[in-house]
């Protein structure tokens, strides 16, 4: 239990530090988790790879698919697939080619292995590298929607690879079949279960406390329930997160959107920071296990085969985004490709908790009751990859983006204040329409006060040179609007240390100046 704790303070310090020095933070946790593991006399942590695939993986990436426009991934449907399918089995085949070409006693079956182990990137050090970062939209959308889509094909290629080195016996017919009655099955699951989860929300009483517990408890069902009759639990996780994230507005109050939102956010800092920290922990406990190589040799070929990843996915993704635009059809739907964007896609590969864990559960013989082939060797060699795309590719991508002089696209941005100007314009005529006559100029230019400030505000952003549209007036109205709000704090805190108030009526009023405060602070964002 105090290991825990000392981990989670660990992970809260080092993320204050990582938004101060703009590193990613995976990199930051990783090297600490060396760090720690150096230690000498330290307890060793090891870290169970069933209870990383069972607590970690399914909320990790309900979480990401949550957060993952359908909208978006639908229109990136088919750069997403190429690189969630295509890459890697390209990514497999490349680096299994490589470790049984260069290293010695290296045979094909576990060489398929490392290959399926370390081919997918990791959605949470996708996400981290590139938050912050100016890139458009389409590129985040790509590299989010392809970490959560790849985990599953690489470990569908990583189940069968293990099965031919225990059992000795290999099908590419049989594993191909295999392979799409997994993924589809298991998509059509997640589907299912998202509706069943949307019509659960909808029939019972609305209750912020007892939704917010659902959805933490809904990635658990759908993975369990996938594994369960052995299909793919991460698509399942990953549709119903979609399907859900998409009837999120319909389905919960504002309540629970707020309550969730803050709830999830929580949760998955503290998974995905004790995970990174966790992974840097391991390098001990691995080189322990690991005796017939020396550290230099060992240094040695996980520098071929994390160049094997990084080159195999630029030799991927070029021609994966040129070639197919051929096609005039893809040509019309599609925007244009951009050479730099497709350079931070290519640069992209960090790779993360789940080709660890996968490397872990290596069972510890196959046929025959012999050693599983070079077990340690793969599980160090999936280390140094993980480290090598983090530390490498994580570090130089913002120097890249700024090298390449990529820029922030506009384009949402001005959809989305396009229709708050449509919203604003048609509520003022809505207020007008319906109740010019039943209320006063007075209280109807009071009520219309906001609407009208909030498109000066939008207007002001979107042309630029009507400066004249009163600055000062919007800047004068939000600030005596938090001044009024902090003095409502000082007053109720006043109240309820003069003991004419207690703390559930503080509580209370201090939910709704909270709720007040984040909207004025989401007006003065826009």
């Amino acid at each position: 239990m105090a290991t825990v704790v000392i981990l989670l303070a660990v992970v809260t310090a080092l993320a204050e530090i990582t938004d101060k020095i703009r590193i990613p933070y995976p990199i930051l946790l990783v090297i600490t988790g060396i760090g720690i593991g150096l230690v000498p006399n330290l307890h060793p942590i090891t870290l169970n790879p069933e209870v990383v695939f069972l607590v970690f993986l399914p909320p990790i990436l309900y979480a990401a698919a949550w957060t993952t426009s359908w909208i978006d991934f639908k229109k990136a449907r088919r750069p997403i697939t190429l690189l969630a399918t295509g890459c890697v089995v390209f990514t497999t085949c490349a680096v299994a080619w490589i470790a049984h070409s260069f290293i010695p006693g290296f045979g094909w079956h576990e060489a398929f292995v490392l290959g399926a182990i370390i081919s997918p990137p990791d959605a949470v050090a996708a996400a981290a590298a590139t938050k912050g970062l100016i890139v458009p939209k389409r590129v985040t959308t790509i590299l989010e929607g392809e970490s959560l889509v790849n985990d599953a094909t690489g470990l569908i290629v990583y189940k069968y690879a293990v099965a031919a080195v225990v059992t000795g016996v290999f099908s590419l017919w049989n594993a191909s079949i295999q392979f799409v009655f997994v993924a589809g099955i298991g998509i059509v699951l997640g589907l299912v279960l998202g509706i069943v989860f949307k019509w659960i929300h909808k029939i019972t009483p609305d209750n912020p406390t007892t939704d917010t517990t659902f959805t933490l408890l809904a990635p658990y069902i759908c993975y369990l329930t996938a594994e369960s009759i052995h299909v793919s639990g991460v698509l399942s996780v990953v549709t119903c997160g979609l399907y859900m994230s998409y009837n999120s507005s319909v389905v919960f109050s504002q309540q629970t959107r707020l309550q969730s939102y803050g709830v999830w956010n929580t949760v998955t800092f503290i998974l995905n920071g004790v995970i990174f920290i966790l992974i840097g922990l391991q390098l001990p406990l691995i080189l322990e296990t690991i005796e017939e190589h020396s550290f230099t040799t060992l240094l040695k070929y996980g520098g071929i085969v994390s160049l094997a990843v990084i080159v195999g996915r630029i030799i991927w993704v070029y021609p994966g985004a040129y070639i197919p635009r051929l096609s005039k059809k893809i040509r019309e739907r599609e925007p244009e490709v951009s050479l730099r964007l497709v350079t931070i896609v290519a640069w992209s590969g960090m790779r993360g908790v789940v080709s660890l864990a996968a490397a872990l559960a290596l069972p510890l013989t196959a046929a025959g009751s012999a050693p599983f082939p070079n077990r340690s060797l793969i599980i160090f060699l999936t280390f140094t990859v993980i480290f090598s795309t983090l530390v490498i590719q994580g570090l130089s991508l913002r120097p890249l983006i700024k090298m390449l002089g990529i820029k922030q696209d506009n384009h949402e941005h001005e959809i989305e204040q396009a229709a708050r100007l449509q919203i604003a314009s048609s509520i003022i005529e809505h207020i007008e329409e319906n109740y010019s006559l039943a209320l006063s100029d007075e209280v109807l230019n009071q009520i219309k006060t906001k609407y009208e400030i909030r498109m000066q505000r939008i207007l002001k952003d979107q042309v630029q040179s009507k400066k004249k549209i009163d600055d000062q007036q919007i800047i004068e109205f939000h600030r005596i609007q938090q001044e009024l709000l902090d003095k409502e704090r000082q007053l109720v805190i006043r109240l309820r240390r003069d003991g004419k108030i207690g703390d559930e009526a503080l509580r209370k009023i201090e939910y709704e100046l909270d709720l007040e405060e984040t909207r004025l602070i989401l007006e003065r964002g826009l």
